[in-house]
């Protein structure tokens, strides 16, 4: 017990033995009296410490309930939070997934053995649950050596909600492939191999899911079910029957036969249902239907079994329940009168008299702040306490000593928390600096009368219990807000991998090949040649043309992709048309390569500011923030660092997402600037967000003398001008400012350091501008979707890039509905964040009629104050909005797209997008980021409009958005992007047509290639070399039979460049197929020694009659150091033929054909260690 000493006065005092005594002569209702906010925690683990049964607390709201579990962590470290979940009726075309991997490791936490506290909200109780018998039975465990029936399991799977895919790359999913099972159980963070032996488990390793490489054996793993509906065959039987019969049921009332839309509408909506059902068992709302698929449903009260039962205020709770019973018969009466769902549906909650009876038979306590006289849980048995919530400090220590020294005085023992270990070591030495003893204990098993201890840890609140003398004085009183330490495993780093093109090739999908333009992809071919098998991609080109490709140069062809929606002309086959199109685009790209390369080289020939290592202030200045840092931020960070700390200008994009911290990563490098002496610029894309950005930066450089100052058009012409004199004299250390900061009157001192935020935002003559500012200062751009042509230009090496993957700690996932509009839907989604005292925004992104929509609005939610913001307006009315708003004045905002910029405001966490189908993905993405900046689940509705037939590109967006519905996916985000606007304008207007006419990704090969070429990192272009010799070369059927990732595999072998990318494919096949069979071995061998050949200039490696001929492009690469080489060590299996592109003959007869490949393979690693 980590907290022994704390909790040792409230449990050796009389008060505790007689709750004791209470809860063993089960005078429940117990009522406790006296107690508030984190002072609750302190008595609810009193009780925990002394009961012997698992411990269920049920709050008034969501909030309530996180806020509790987070007090009541710092204690035990068995509690958990069952986030609540809304029922539905709406068809919902799509549903973010991850509240549903919360609520499942919870609920396997309470079926499963063992004392833990369960926190949630009290409306859980109202729903109707699958029976908690399905639960356990279809709880899975598989261990090593363990005989299994793989068709037998994967139908367990199926019907407990797991999918079955080709490729696993998600919780919830399963694949078999011959003897191997993967799988991703919900309640683990890594998925899982499975091989079998025959049908018994040889081995189970966990792996990752972007590269799908193996990472660590493991002996057993346990698998829960994936949905909360688990349904078997006789279920979905029952259900099926149920649904249909209640349907004709419903339809034959005399009121309804009438009404013939309704009749379509619920007809149309249970034939979908019920088809879906029959084929893959489930449908969306699946979980509205509980009611008809089981006898018996369960009530949260199996769940809870004997065990105890908290509940917070009674009122309030009571209050709740009131209030979700009425909401649900409004949402259900509308519903059932639009025809939108059956009669049965109405059975989903449990009646509410069921409910308190089964409250008022449990082991129940009630805990309030005052005593109240209650109707329902009259306590049997009184426990008052007096407890006092002590005022906040806001980190001023003279305030915090001399209540503390007040406190030891009077004999109290006083604990403080810091948050972090070194966070407490400091303090201790701080308070110790003004003359108040205290030590630091990582355990607390005593603390004396009058003692001060300091540890680890963190409440929202403190308390004090005069009866008890006990004081705890809580981080955030301290320090402001609180840090949460929390361990995170380091994630392991294998085989992440840079994404090597866009797209998986489909049948029927344009291709481009680098030599003969662009065709159709009709799939993969084995053809025979002289008895020796190969595959080929058959591409078909104008007047049905056809051409093969072998597979081991899937490298010469390439997805096309262009610009959207519109379809390529396709070259014909030996025409000149194409070495035309791509000799244009050649001269093209070599202009603005070298552009681009003089720019970039003059960057790196200038020497730029060496800053110097960290300052202690550095270090002061980096603990003072005040939440955890994720392991990419403190990457990225060090990067910046190393950076700054060469004599190199940096040039660094930050790509990360929405609210992942990049701003701080950013401020601490503008404060290692500052440290130096130099200057900042900060620059920003709007006024809003520069107030923003400057009210922050003050906030976080309190402690530091250190001056900010902003220029905006917020200011007046005198103090811009009082502004500019001080920078010009180096009185301001950083300056933010939107597009004003790089107009020509401004001057500065020292400039050392440019931000630029949301760099998507700048138009290319500002960035051009902005460029031109000082081409030897440090520069960092932040970015959540990096547009394509920074995001591509970082990949290709001339830009660094640094990516912050991992969401901070306490953010929720945003839950996203992809929905068709309705105002019902809209209505509830609007009352339920007003009732929880949020903001929304709803964006509607044409001015002309946005009044309208307001004023609809205001009609539908009457209780509404709506705003309207868009860019039309003048920027001082606009300003007052967005004040009004950030100051809850407007509860909705009805706006343009213009929200996207930045604007952080904690309490909007509902966000309405009408005609999303209309937006490009970047944008929606980074609207969706505007709501959940809090800790709150927030939602977002993605609506399109009814019956619109939504166009194939905008169908496309959508789905992309419900893939990427977690956080942290701008990067993916806007490599999907790419594919889908077509690659716009990588690089200006000019480009665009080139790059139509061959395709995006040759383009970019192209443009890397020429930029090499110039940087002078390769002599000349590489050539690539043809092999054609007769061996059996392919993946056959039955050891790969996914056509995308057969195809997905030869690119990764047809990409082999060196020996360790060979080891590395061989292990790779060998993980995720089993045995590598010889043809596949032969394919790898052919690629390596193509990558190798490639290097000495051999253009074809062909097998003619009796020989195999190695021909070189000219006669520059076949040298004397070469064919003295080949002479010393191969002259007797080789003939040398000279003459414009010279070549050696290699004979067959003098070597057993078996043993080619490798032969080959030798003599090239062989050549290669002779000319090095």
């Amino acid at each position: 017990m980590r907290l022994e000493g704390l909790m040792k006065p409230f449990k050796t005092d009389k008060k505790y033995e007689e709750l004791m005594l209470q809860i063993e002569r089960e005078k429940f209702p117990i009522g406790i009296y006296g107690v508030s906010e984190s002072a609750r925690s302190y008595i609810i683990n009193g009780i925990y410490e002394g009961i012997d049964k698992p411990l269920f607390i049920f709050t008034s709201s969501d909030m309530e309930a996180k806020n509790l579990y987070e007090d009541l962590s710092f204690y035990i470290s068995e509690v958990y939070y069952l986030p609540s979940k809304d029922v539905v009726f709406y068809n919902i075309d799509a549903i973010s997934g991850d509240l549903r991997w919360e609520r499942l490791k919870v609920i396997k936490e309470m079926v499963s053995k063992g004392k833990k506290i369960i926190v949630t909200s009290i409306d859980v109780l109202s729903s109707r649950y699958t029976p908690i018998e399905l639960f356990k039975e279809y709880t899975t465990t598989l261990k090593v050596g363990k005989q299994i029936d793989l068709i037998e399991l994967s139908e367990r799977l199926v019907q407990c909600g797991y999918e079955r895919m080709d490729m696993v790359d998600g919780k919830g999913q399963f694949s078999i492939r011959g003897g191997i099972l993967d799988i991703f159980p919900t309640i683990s963070v890594y998925p899982y191999r499975i091989e079998l032996f025959d049908d018994e488990i040889d081995s189970i390793r966990t792996f990752n899911v972007e590269s799908q490489r193996s990472i660590d054996k493991v002996k057993r793993i346990e698998i829960f079910p994936a949905k909360e509906v688990i349904l078997k065959n006789q279920d979905i039987l029952r259900g099926y029957n149920a649904i249909e019969e209640d349907y004709q049921k419903f339809i034959s009332l005399k009121e309804n036969k009438k009404n013939k839309s309704l009749v379509d509408k619920i007809k149309k909506i249970v034939k979908r249902n019920l088809e879906e059902l029959k084929e893959i068992c489930s449908f969306e709302t699946i979980e509205s239907y509980i009611p008809y698929f089981f006898e018996k449903t369960s009530t949260f009260f199996d769940y809870i079994g004997d065990s105890y039962i908290i509940i917070d205020d009674i009122q309030r709770c009571n209050g709740k329940l009131e209030s979700v019973y009425t909401e649900f018969e409004y949402s259900y009466s509308a519903f059932l009168q639009r025809g939108d769902i059956l009669p049965r549906q109405g059975e989903l909650m449990i009646p509410k008299e069921i409910l308190m009876d089964t409250l008022e038979l449990g082991k129940v306590f009630t805990i309030e702040s005052i005593a109240k006289s209650t109707s329902i849980l009259k306590p049997r048995a009184l426990n008052n306490f007096s407890q006092i919530t002590p005022s906040s400090y806001h980190g001023q220590l003279d305030l915090l000593i001399e209540d503390i020294k007040d406190k030891k005085q009077n004999g109290y023992k006083t604990l403080i928390l810091s948050g972090t270990r070194p966070r407490g070591e400091r303090l201790v030495d701080t308070l110790r600096d003004r003359g108040l003893e205290a030590r630091y204990s990582d355990s607390v098993d005593n603390i004396g009368f009058g003692e001060v201890v300091v540890t680890f840890g963190n409440l929202l609140k403190g308390y004090e219990y005069p009866e008890f003398k006990i004081c705890v004085i809580s981080d955030q009183e301290v320090f402001g807000k609180a840090k949460r330490k929390t361990s995170k495993r380091a994630s392991k780093q294998k085989g992440t991998s840079k994404i090597k093109s866009f797209a998986e090739l489909k049948p029927g999908d344009y291709v481009v090949h680098t030599n003969h333009g662009i065709g159709v992809y009709k799939g993969i071919k084995q053809i025979e040649v002289q008895g020796k098998k190969r595959d080929y991609l058959d591409i078909t080109y104008d007047k049905g043309d056809q051409l093969y490709v072998p597979v081991d140069q899937l490298d010469l062809v390439q997805k096309y992709i262009g610009s959207e929606g519109k379809a390529p002309k396709v070259n014909k086959l030996g025409g000149s048309e194409w070495t035309k199109a791509k000799a244009k685009a050649k001269k093209s790209i070599n202009e603005i390569a070298g552009d681009l390369v003089k720019l970039y080289a003059s960057r790196a020939a200038l020497k730029g500011y060496k800053f110097s290592k960290d300052t202690p202030w550095q270090r002061q200045f980096e603990d003072e923030f005040p939440f955890q840092e994720t392991p990419d931020q403190l990457t990225s960070l060090e990067e910046i660092k190393k950076d700054m700390e060469s004599d190199k200008p940096m040039d660094r994009l930050i790509c990360g997402d929405v609210g992942y911290g990049k701003t701080e990563v950013a401020l601490r490098a503008a404060f290692k600037a500052v440290m130096e002496g130099k200057q900042v610029a900060f620059l920003v894309p709007t006024t809003i967000l520069a107030e923003q950005h400057y009210t922050n930066m003050k906030k976080r450089f309190s402690d530091f003398p250190i001056r900010i100052d902003m220029i905006s058009r917020f200011r007046t012409t005198t103090q811009q001008k009082s502004t500019l004199k001080s920078v010009k004299e180096g009185n301001i250390d950083i300056l933010v400012g939107t597009h004003r900061l790089v107009s020509k009157d401004i001057e500065f001192k020292d400039l050392g350091l440019l931000i630029i935020d949301e760099e998507q935002r700048f138009g290319v003559a500002q960035k051009e501008k902005i460029k031109s500012l000082k081409k030897n200062i440090d520069v960092v751009t932040l970015s959540a979707t990096p547009i394509p042509r920074t995001l591509h230009m970082s990949l290709t090496g001339v830009r660094d890039i640094s990516v912050i993957e991992t969401p901070p700690e306490e953010r929720y996932p945003i839950q996203t509905y992809v929905v068709e509009y309705n105002d019902q839907l809209i209505k509830d989604a609007i009352l339920r964040e007003l009732n929880r005292k949020g903001q929304v925004y709803f964006v509607y992104n044409r001015v002309e009629d946005i009044k309208n929509m307001a004023s609809y609005l205001q009609k539908l939610v009457p209780e509404a104050n709506v705003g309207i913001a868009h860019g039309q307006m003048t920027e001082r009315e606009l300003e007052n909005v967005m004040m009004k708003f950030m100051d809850n004045e407007i509860n909705i905002l009805v706006c343009t797209t213009i929200i996207e910029t930045g604007i952080d405001i904690q309490n909007v966490n509902t966000i309405i997008i009408y005609d999303s189908d209309r937006m490009g993905l970047s944008q929606l993405y980074q609207l969706r980021g505007r709501v959940g900046r809090s800790d709150r689940i927030a939602y977002a509705y993605f609506t399109y409009r009814k019956d619109k037939i939504l166009t194939e590109v905008a169908e496309k967006r959508l789905k992309a958005l419900k893939d990427f519905t977690e956080l942290g996916s701008g990067f993916k985000i806007a490599m999907r992007d790419l594919e889908i606007r077509g690659a716009g304008n990588m690089m200006g207007s000019a480009q665009h047509g080139h790059m139509a006419t061959i395709g995006y990704d040759l383009y970019c090969r192209m443009l890397e290639d020429t930029i090499k070429l110039i940087k002078g990192d390769i002599e000349k272009e590489p050539i690539e070399t043809v092999m054609d010799v007769k061996v059996d070369a392919y993946i056959p059927d039955k050891y790969i039979d996914d056509e995308v990732q057969k195809i997905e595999i030869y690119k990764k072998i047809a990409a082999i460049g060196s020996f360790d990318d060979l080891m590395d494919i061989k292990e790779e096949l060998e993980d995720r197929f089993s045995t590598i069979p010889d043809p596949v071995y032969n394919l790898m061998n052919i690629a390596y020694i193509r990558s190798m050949a490639k290097n000495f200039g051999i253009e074809e490696i062909r097998e003619k009659g009796q020989e195999v001929v190695f021909q070189f492009d000219s006669r520059d690469s076949f040298n004397d150091k070469l064919m003295k080489a080949i002479m010393k060590k191969y002259n007797k299996n080789i003939i040398f033929k000279l003459g414009e592109k010279p070549a050696f003959g290699f004979k067959l007869q003098t070597i057993n054909r078996e043993d080619m490949l490798g032969i080959f393979k030798n003599l090239m690693e062989y050549l290669k260690s002779e000319i090095e």
